[in-house]
């Protein structure tokens, strides 16, 4: 067997609520503040969510060093927060080490990009659903009239059709039943248009004529051309916009596999990118096919990360129908009210790699090194997790460390009832003095990014020897929680010696991961860098 590679970050960036950058993240890590907000979706509501900090603008000159002048207006125009995070983050983490961003270049197909995303981008989604919807509704309106319908006259003039529905015109103006009852008969009627029908067959007739051979720039010409007939068209019949027409090509700029496509278009990295997604653990998924990725040989470095869009009505409303989301206008604590959690947006993205191989470029890691990440399944339910499903990923985590040497854990704990069943099944697998933390009522719940936010603030903390504060007292614990005598970390915060971290996360569908870090030995770094200044020298 093939000898484990020590795996480090290399390289990280964050946008968060609060927190534009890792370093403005870190800084508010030492207060115990929350840094949630009221929810502005609704008009005024009872929701408390994490809205990321973050201007695009801030990355221009960035984009002006490397590409022509158009580059970043294109992006800003054509992607959705989720990818402008993922940007943003990305950028970010190639600061922290002065060349990497050359060296990712040079390593070809063993530099991989796994950055996925949770929800997806709801906000670019949703607006396009929106206009698609107006645009079918005035479509079926304006061809399923009479006039435009010879179905429709033969139905009213006696010769009634018996699949068709129920005549809105029986039902109060206005009412909820009758704005239904419209849109399903005049969608009844479009369909049966004999005008419909000729308009269609007059633009097929347009968009069927085969683009000749020839120049690019002449078959966007015949494309052009082909558009604007279809638009002469539309004014020779008075239709509205079809509804085919309505829908941004932005909506495909913007499916999961982009962000992880514009890293590596933006990074000019040729290894592979895609989207792992795995909801809540998804961060720690990504760190697992990173260490297998690298220890395979396949790999020399990973740029892992995950991104969600800023807080959205589909998903609040979706939160709070599963009975996860708190909805009483103030701050739900982990480990104390269990009133459910707070929806957040943002980005996370790490580089790791082989620590040997990346040192020897006299790079330096930034924060713990990774030495082991475990994954599961519980097969048991979509939002409960199970006992044995998130051990299996704490087994396989710690499968080279000793239960007794992990000084600190950080929770899962979305404020809900499981917190108490995490405690108790986490505690069954480590020892009574490990000092537990818990954020979410802190920055709230990335439904991807969580766990990276989570895993960074450990990583940023105990490379210093502490652990920042969380907005919790010890009188707040439920009782639930409370009952397993456990040690957690409260608003002072707290130092720590020596010792290895850990990092649970459990998403929705019972998928699992854990990642297990250990404070870098400054001796050990000293030395691979000092080697690494020899050879640069001597090359």
């Amino acid at each position: 067997m093939a000898k484990r590679k020590r795996i480090g970050v290399f390289g990280w960036g964050i946008v968060a609520p609060k927190s534009p950058d890792i370093d403005a993240f870190e800084r508010n890590l030492e207060q115990p503040e929350t840094w949630l907000t009221p929810f502005r979706g609704y008009g005024q509501s009872n929701f408390l969510v994490g809205y990321p900090d973050f201007d695009f603008e801030t990355y221009h000159d960035w984009f002006d060093e490397r590409f022509p002048p158009a580059k970043f207006a294109q992006l800003n125009d054509k992607m959705g927060p989720m990818v402008k995070y993922a940007i943003g983050s990305f950028i970010q983490s190639l600061s922290q080490n002065q060349g990497i961003e050359k060296y990712l270049q040079t390593l070809g197909t063993k530099c991989h990009v796994y950055v996925g995303t949770g929800l997806g981008e709801l906000t670019v989604a949703s607006t396009e659903a929106v206009r698609y919807d107006r645009a079918q509704r005035r479509w079926n309106e304006f061809w399923g009239a009479a006039e435009r319908c010879e179905p429709l006259r033969r139905h009213r003039a006696g010769q009634a059709d018996s699949g068709a529905p129920r005549n809105p015109g029986e039902l109060p103006i206005g009412s909820e039943a009758w704005i239904d009852a419209k849109h399903e008969w005049e969608a009844y009627w479009a369909e049966r248009s004999d005008q419909l029908a000729e308009y269609l067959a007059e633009a097929a007739a347009i968009l069927g004529e085969p683009v000749p051979p020839s120049s690019g720039s002449a078959k966007l010409s015949m494309i052009r051309q082909k558009l604007n007939r279809i638009r002469q068209l539309n004014r020779k019949w008075g239709c509205p916009e079809e509804p085919w027409a309505a829908v941004s090509p932005n909506l495909l700029w913007n499916i999961s596999n982009i962000p992880a496509a514009q890293v590596s278009m933006l990074g000019r990295i040729t290894g592979p990118a895609f989207a792992p997604i795995a909801a809540c653990a998804s961060f720690g998924i990504a760190a697992k096919m990173a260490v297998d990725s690298i220890n395979l040989g396949e790999a020399t470095a990973v740029i892992i990360g995950m991104t969600d869009p800023p807080p959205h009505p589909l998903s609040i409303s979706a939160f709070y129908n599963a009975n996860v989301v708190s909805a009483d206008a103030d701050v739900s604590r982990p480990l104390t009210g269990l009133k459910g959690t707070h929806v957040s947006g943002g980005s996370c993205v790490w580089i790791v790699g082989d620590a040997e191989a990346l040192m020897a470029q006299g790079f330096r890691p930034v924060g713990l090194e990774i030495v082991g990440v475990g994954t599961s399944s519980d097969a048991h339910h979509i939002i409960t997790p199970s006992k044995g499903g998130p051990q299996l990923a704490m087994k396989a985590a710690l499968d080279n460390v000793k239960a007794t040497d992990v000084t600190t854990w950080d929770m899962h704990a979305t404020a809900t009832p499981g917190d108490a069943t995490e405690i108790e099944n986490s505690l069954e697998m480590l020892h009574p003095d490990v000092i537990f933390t818990a954020r979410k009522g802190t920055f709230g719940h990335g439904m991807s990014v969580g766990g990276g936010w989570e895993l960074t603030a450990q990583h940023l903390g105990m490379a210093k020897g502490k652990l920042f504060p969380v907005p919790l007292s010890e009188g707040e614990l439920h009782a639930d929680v409370k009952v397993h005598s456990a040690k957690f970390v409260h608003e002072a915060g707290c130092s720590v010696s020596d010792g290895y971290s850990g990092k649970l996360s459990m998403g929705i569908g019972g998928v699992n991961s854990c990642v297990i870090s250990r404070p870098w030995d400054p001796e050990f770094v000293a030395a691979h860098l000092k080697q690494a200044g020899h050879t640069a020298k001597a090359s």
